[in-house]
């Protein structure tokens, strides 16, 4: 027999199967790049980004292994957002996560072929950035906020709140297809509940101390603060100059609360931008936007700033307290 030559082909074949395997073991997994496109800043949204990470982390993708994002911060600046689009489209990354209206309507102006994911856009439908929830179609896709329901609600816990808040004012930044819509929501509420309404505008940081004066003339008693990009960078000042005026107010995320302002009744943004990879990675794995359907959050928080209650003189109901999914102390 043999023995000596079998055992040095049996040998042989072994060293060659190791070596096809430590191979494959070191060929590099596809990296794949995502742009990111935010109207905000690091310092204000930084948790948010992070939350996003998390989420493509939870599906296998880690930075500098099989992951790139490359970040564009207009830095509260929206006119910075087109040319920021541009750079991502000309970067050709795989995908554009422009979470919020104005990031949407950037990017797609920038382009209308590179999938784009959004995860707190108002009214996609509204805006024209898909045709349905259902059946988005186009190149865009994603998680929406809006819900006249949820605006009424607001303006139904502030009034429960503060029954004799009488004169609430709604404090915007400049009217939309899908603001106009949440506008009708609150002024329906508030007539439903014998309160009058009225809007002051704030399309800019530098325009907020003019409304509040406005708002002040009006004799305003109440607050509903309508969130967007603007405020929600200068959360903490919209939140400093309500409590300068000692108003009872409520806001769309608990962002805000956490910030200083008194209530907070809407989905999670960290919630939503975690999500918003489930919606990347499909993308990554082949599916077309146009086939997403667009989520809808089924998630809301009731948050209490105890804090700044007491700091305004405040109390806040026990029936509210008891609601809570958080309170501040």
């Amino acid at each position: 027999m043999e023995v000596v030559p079998t055992l040095v082909r049996l040998l042989a074949i072994s060293a060659f199967a190791c070596a096809a395997n430590t191979s494959l073991a070191q060929t590099p997994a596809k990296t794949f790049r995502v742009g990111y496109l935010s109207a905000s800043s690091v310092a204000a949204s930084g948790h948010l980004i992070d939350a996003f990470v998390k989420g493509m982390n939870e599906l296998g993708y880690t930075e500098g292994k099989n992951l790139v994002i490359e970040q564009r911060w207009a830095e509260g600046r929206n006119e910075r957002l087109p040319a920021l689009a541009a750079e991502l489209v000309k970067s050709k990354v795989d995908v554009i996560f422009a979470p919020s209206t104005p990031a949407v309507i950037a990017a797609r102006q920038a382009t209308s072929t590179m999938p784009i994911v959004f995860a707190t856009a108002a009214d996609p439908i509204g805006d024209k950035f898909v045709s349905s929830l259902q059946r988005p179609g186009g190149n865009v896709t994603g998680l929406t906020i809006i819900s006249g329901e949820l605006v009424a609600k607001r303006v139904e816990l502030l009034t429960e709140a503060f029954p004799k808040a009488s004169r609430i004012g709604f404090l915007y930044v400049a009217v939309t297809p899908s603001r106009a819509f949440q506008l009708s929501e609150a002024k329906r509420a508030a007539d439903r509940l014998g309160k009058e309404l009225f809007l002051e505008e704030a399309p800019r940081a530098e325009d907020l101390e003019r409304a509040f004066e406005k708002l002040r003339k009006k004799r305003t008693t109440a607050l509903l603060v309508h969130d967007n990009s603007v405020f929600f960078l200068h959360r903490r000042r919209v939140a400093e100059l309500v409590a300068k005026e000692g108003w009872p107010a409520m806001f769309g995320t608990k962002d805000y609360a956490e910030a200083g302002g008194l209530m907070s009744y809407g989905a999670s943004y960290a919630e939503l931008y975690r999500r918003a990879a489930s919606y990347v990675d499909k993308i990554l794995k082949g599916a077309k936007p146009g086939d997403l359907p667009v989520e809808q959050p089924t998630v809301f928080e009731l948050v209490v700033n105890q804090k700044t209650a007491k700091a305004m003189g405040i109390s806040i109901p026990r029936s509210i307290l008891v609601r809570a999914d958080k309170v501040i102390e």
